[in-house]
């Protein structure tokens, strides 16, 4: 009888270490390899793990050993890249490899057969999307350049106007001729299977201006030298026509390519533009498809190539290979950051592990990049390239701040609307421009307060006042923590006091706006209206096409969405941006006002955009609009110097949620002084919501040195937790949150 073998497994729970198990007599060991998929026994329960490692030596007793269940042979074995990126994710944010591995394979199996059936099906309706969206793109430019045509007509010969108009139309004659060759490709292009071979592709079909092939030149060259690539280019320079033109010399080389997106909604817009270079090379993943498509997709990564995923920041776990460059597009944005569950990690810092262990470049991109990611570039970890000129050579738009006190002692405001604000939008509307306004809060009325008492009703799980939301004739309070609601009745429930709206919510704004402009379209785009997927991709896409004159939204408005018409934007009540309990809250404030104000002033006409707030002297509205590169964040990085925070420490938090607010306060305490003679910290405190969902929270913040220790720092601080969870059998309360967004 032969010696018994074992193997390491990684099941999908938080556990510390990685089971041994015994392979059965009638499995050849010879056969078992890192990757398989195995089914195991595991407290009674049965799971799908993944072999980690062969030829164990058992440091417990034999006799307690399991064997494995059985070998999956119906599942894809895990790929070498995809098990080291799962180690490397647990060790940065101090979480278990079971936990990475149910992130990247949550549990439920997708049929195949319905998976291919429906992606072929989608393919087939986004190529009539694209052709629909081409045409009418090519009818615009014929458009413009007949009226060009017309003014040359009429202009003076050998006049400068005349010399401009000309040089005009032969830029809008170059890209009807670019449009029209994309458009033949596509109609040409009879579609795939999802991992059937592709063709060739070329980088001629992508025209650089001399700036953008000068930035492209750069990037290519910190490639070479194995660096990352932040390209840091002004809204509206064309880094999108930089990327594309990267990933197809990543295809030429038969290499695969990585394009993440912060957010569903600039993922939709952007899908189109892809396929027009793409085609069925193109895949999408993220979580608004079906688990059918998803599953579909992360098919044809594992067996495909020559491919460009387009997703959010869950793409990085899919099983990729041969991966030729990694994108980041609005590297900065904190959407990139998972708060919950574990792991709890940033998309934008994955995908740098990523680039190392598929040897392959990466460029981070943004118009206001991270301080974290400008520290990189400054301390030579990371090549800058930066593209200061926008691709139509259109001015820098107009910024206007209005200053709301001083315009409501005047009698100069309409509600939410300062009277300037209202004639820049009618002006903005006769000379058929759009207009996009931004509030950062959704619902009708952010709060309420009793006239009588002065009671602020407020959430009876979370520490948070209630929003009022109005649909029609039907009111609700609810609650944007845990999403409890109930009926408004417009009585306090302590005195019966009439209640009254605090502050204006997106609702509000909307109706304001439709009784201000009645005869404008307007549109509404927040949370509360996205969670409908139809009707977001219907209101993007009806604004991009001039259906729909005013905008009105969230901070989803600030994505990189390029609209083509768009003359003004505006943000209302600007102060809710400032003065947050949040040490990044300046940073935030300027990169949201930054983004904002590039959505407009594209193509020939210069935008305007107006800031309404009562604090017009703030340092934050000073930086916004400055031309000098690193003149913004400079000032921001000196602060973070000098109070010793990121990116020249690494924050960790400890977070302590229980529904006893006594316990909650007595541990955080007790695991406080085990911490303070080993580590810099601050707290235990309760956050400004302390109460979610009936759990009371209690924070912990330790701050690290970026020294040769901080590894072993990380280390150190893990072993103290779980020690301290065992001895006073407390898990499941304390969550680790590595680099805080």
């Amino acid at each position: 009888m032969s010696e018994p073998s074992y193997i390491s497994v990684i099941i999908p729970l938080k556990l510390e270490w990685e089971p041994c198990y015994r392979l059965p007599d009638n499995i050849d060991p010879g056969n078992v390899v890192i990757g398989d998929r195995v089914k195991v026994r595991f407290a009674n329960r049965m799971y799908s793990g993944v072999v980690s490692a062969t030829d164990v030596s058992p440091e417990t007793n034999a006799s307690k050993i399991k064997d494995i269940e059985e070998i999956e042979h119906g599942l894809e074995r895990i790929l070498p890249q995809e098990i080291e990126l799962w180690r490397r994710v647990a060790d940065y944010y101090l979480c278990t490899i079971g936990e990475v591995y149910k992130a990247a394979y949550p549990v439920g199996k997708i049929n195949l057969e319905e998976a291919h059936a429906a992606a072929v099906a989608k393919a087939a309706q986004r190529k009539e999307k694209v052709l629909d969206s081409m045409r009418q793109k090519i009818a615009r430019l014929e458009e413009r350049q007949s009226k060009k045509d017309a003014l040359i007509q009429k202009a003076k010969d050998g006049t400068k106007t005349k010399a401009k108009l000309s040089e005009d139309s032969e830029k809008i004659r170059h890209e009807i001729a670019i449009a029209r060759e994309a458009l033949a490709k596509v109609e040409a292009c009879p579609g795939r299977d999802a991992d059937a071979p592709v063709g060739s592709i070329s980088t001629d079909t992508i025209v650089l201006s001399d700036a953008q092939q000068k930035a492209y030149d750069s990037i290519q060259e910190g490639i070479r030298q194995g660096k990352p690539v932040l390209l840091h280019g002004i809204t509206g320079s064309g880094k999108t026509e930089i990327y594309i033109k990267s990933a197809m010399h990543a295809l030429s080389g038969g290499k695969n390519v990585l394009y993440l997106v912060p957010e569903i909604a600039l993922s939709r817009q952007l899908e189109e533009r892809l396929y027009e270079h793409f085609g069925e090379r193109l895949l999408v993943f993220h979580s608004a498809e079906t688990a059918a498509s998803r599953r579909s997709t992360a098919e044809a990564v594992r067996n495909g190539k020559g491919y460009v995923v387009l997703g959010t920041r869950s793409s990085v776990f899919l099983p990729h290979h041969d991966l030729g460059l990694i994108i980041v597009d609005e590297e900065h944005d904190s959407s990139y950051k998972q708060d919950s569950p574990a792991p709890r990690y940033n998309g934008r810092d994955t995908a740098l592990m990523m680039s190392a262990i598929h040897k392959c470049g990466i460029i981070s991109g943004s118009a206001t990049p991270s301080l974290e990611e400008q520290y990189n570039c400054a301390c030579g970890r990371h090549v800058l390239v930066e593209l200061t000129e926008r691709y139509h050579r259109t001015d820098d738009s107009d910024i206007e701040i209005i200053d709301t006190k001083a315009e409501r002692k005047k009698r100069g405001m309409r509600g939410n609307f300062s009277i300037k604000l209202i004639e820049h939008i009618r002006k903005a509307l006769a000379e058929g421009g759009q207009v996009m306004i931004l509030r950062s809060r959704r619902a009708w009325a952010p709060a309420l307060q009793c006239e009588e008492c002065g009671q602020m009703p407020k959430c009876p799980r979370c520490n948070v006042s209630m929003s009022l939301h109005k649909n029609g004739s039907d009111e609700v309070m609810a609650c944007h923590y845990c999403g409890h609601s109930q009926t408004f009745t417009g009585k306090c429930e302590k005195c019966g006091g009439s209640l009254k709206s605090l502050g204006a919510g997106t609702q509000k704004i909307e109706e304001e706006a439709a009784a201000l402009f009645p005869e404008a379209r307007i549109a509404r785009l927040d949370s509360d209206t996205a969670q409908n997927r139809s009707y977001e991709t219907r209101t993007i896409s009806d604004f991009s096409k001039g259906h729909i004159d005013i905008l009105i939204g969230t901070q989803i408005l600030t994505k990189g969405f390029d609209f083509e018409g768009l003359s003004l934007v505006a943000v209302i009540a600007a102060d809710a941006f400032l003065g947050l309990q949040d040490f990044r809250a300046d940073e935030k404030a300027l990169q949201v006002l930054e983004q904002f104000r590039g959505r407009c002033g594209r193509r020939d006409r210069k935008g305007l955009f107006v800031i309404q707030t009562s604090q017009p002297d703030h340092p934050v509205y000073g930086m916004v609009g400055s031309q000098q590169a690193g003149l913004k964040s400079v000032g921001l990085l000196e602060e973070r110097k000098d109070f010793n925070f990121p990116p020249y420490t690494r924050i960790i938090e400890l977070a302590f949620r229980d529904e006893n607010e006594g316990r909650a306060h007595v541990l955080s305490q007790a695991l406080a002084n085990c911490l303070r003679d080993s580590f810099d910290i601050t707290g235990p405190y309760a956050p400004t919501v302390d109460r979610i969902a009936g759990q009371h929270i209690r924070i912990i913040r330790i701050s690290l040195k970026k020294d040769r220790n901080l590894s072993s720092n990380k280390k150190a601080l893990i072993r103290t937790v779980r020690q301290f969870e065992k001895e006073r059998r407390y898990d499941g309360h304390i969550t680790i949150n590595v680099d805080p967004a």
